[in-house]
């Protein structure tokens, strides 16, 4: 009888631990304003190695679209797994608590269920570069540990180099690339931080977010990632060809950026956007080196088996294109960004064409950490996507909306083949985009009687999705 309960307690005790040990890390890497101007994604000028790595050890998402291109609300959206509507969050103010105080974070999921959680660097909304080094727009909640390192790129702002004019470098075409290690850069000091949380935590289950500040303007880099692209590489597209490309939208979808247009700011000249360009390029590939670290720190210390890896930025970003500069656009550029997952047990070196949401990584990472997520979550879980890249069952459509007055707003729906948008629910305008034929979204075939039937679909499946409270709303 002694013997039998002896038995059983070590059985029990071997199950639990067990138990323990296969639980999965997270490592949730976030870079700030980054395209899909990437040598992982295709472009043959874009220098991404270590983004390349990780593809090969998961899943490239092509079609991955964020919920309001602006840090703020998409910020709070990706750590919720709600939509802006549903948290009444559209703007840059620090309301995500005030106005959701039961919500529980991704990061609180995770720490609930035993996790150690926490972040370096930017992952809600952070000022940039006036709140770097403070907690900022931060949820304490989220985290057991916030370190909010301040490199060279804050301390030493006023060796910036500023193309535009009467603006804070916060929303910028500003530049600079000065002599330095990885190491005295806010971004170096995030990812030193996060490989010292790898070391130290590598016995126990960890979810560990690592929030760079690039491609954010300002663009600032060490030099040797300038020298990567010499400025004769560079090209701009014909500002008068770019110009032809807007004839056709409606005004709202462009009206914060005519006013100095092109390129957002007043007498910013082609040769300084190319300057600009060039640093954003150089902050791609700092970003890259960074995300390097992280992997080697998991493969060193033996947790590369053991940890669910995620990479995103948060929305996309013009640079020149129809003569655009910046982001807040319902356009392709503004709403595209790159999303990559690798975990255990999954295939990697594939890529999936489907339209994702940024929404979609919370139930995401519940899933594949078998953790119970809460049951209000509006994203699905990217689990057969990981599964078959291709899969016919995934019919989701990604929105993405705009938000800029009570009296200016609009939603986009992004499937397979459309992009199709309403301006104050088509009162203000409308567009309709096909991508297999026109990825650049240059022709607006919204008005043109051939594609009506088209217009009246996707009008009907956007609507369900239209949910901006009274209070955000003037558009009778």
């Amino acid at each position: 009888m002694l013997r039998s309960f002896f038995t059983l307690f070590i059985l029990c005790s071997i199950s639990v631990y067990s138990g323990a040990e296969e639980k999965l890390n997270v490592l949730f890497i976030a870079a700030d304003d980054m395209n899909c101007d990437l040598g992982v994604y295709g472009d043959p000028l874009v220098k991404t190695p270590n983004l390349d790595r990780l593809a090969k050890m998961g899943v490239r998402f092509d079609n991955a679209y964020c919920q309001q291109p602006l840090c703020g609300p998409s910020r709070a959206s990706i750590m919720t797994g709600l939509r802006p509507d549903t948290l009444d969050m559209h703007t840059l103010a620090h309301e995500l608590r005030k106005k959701n105080p039961d919500v529980v974070t991704l990061g609180q999921l995770f720490r609930n269920n035993g996790y150690f959680s926490a972040r370096a660097g930017k992952i809600y909304h952070y000022g940039n570069p006036s709140q770097i080094g403070t907690d900022a727009n931060d949820d304490p909640e989220t985290w057991d540990e916030r370190y909010n390192p301040a490199g060279i790129d804050k301390t030493q702002e006023d060796k910036i180099n500023r193309c535009n004019d009467g603006k804070g470098l916060g929303i910028s075409m500003a530049w600079w690339g000065p002599d330095s290690a990885d190491e005295e850069h806010t971004d170096g000091m995030v990812a030193s931080r996060i490989v010292d949380l790898i070391k130290a935590k590598k016995d126990e289950p960890f979810f560990l977010a690592a929030g760079f500040f690039n491609p954010h303007c300002p663009y600032v880099a060490p030099k040797k990632y300038f020298d990567m692209y010499p400025l004769e590489q560079i090209t701009m597209p014909d500002l008068d060809e770019a110009k032809k490309d807007l004839e056709d939208v409606p005004p709202m979808a462009i009206q914060r950026d005519t006013k100095n247009w092109p390129y957002y700011f007043k007498n910013v000249t082609v040769e300084e956007a190319r300057k600009c360009k060039q640093a954003y390029y150089a902050c791609n590939t700092f970003v890259d080196a960074q995300v390097g670290r992280l992997l080697d720190a998991l493969e060193e210390n033996g947790l590369m088996e053991k940890t669910i890896i995620v990479f995103w930025s948060d929305h996309g970003y013009f640079l020149g294109e129809k003569g655009l500069w910046y982001k807040r656009k319902a356009f392709e550029r503004s709403a595209r960004m790159p999303i990559i997952v690798a975990a255990p047990g999954f295939s990697g070196g594939l890529s999936s064409s489907k339209p994702v949401e940024l929404l979609d990584l919370y139930p995401t990472l519940a899933d594949l950490a078998g953790l119970s997520a809460p049951g209000n979550l509006e994203g699905l879980s990217l689990r057969p996507l990981l599964t078959d890249p291709q899969s016919s069952d995934w019919t989701k459509p990604a929105i993405t909306q705009i938000w800029h007055t009570p009296k200016a707003w609009g939603y986009s729906i992004r499937t397979e083949r459309w992009r199709y948008t309403e301006w104050l629910e088509g009162k203000a305008g409308r567009e309709l985009y096909d991508h297999e034929g026109d990825p650049e979204e240059i022709t607006n075939l919204a008005n043109d009687p051939e594609y009506s039937n088209t217009v009246t679909e996707l009008s009907a499946k956007l609507k369900p999705y239209i949910k901006l409270k009274p209070h955000k709303r003037e558009d009778s």
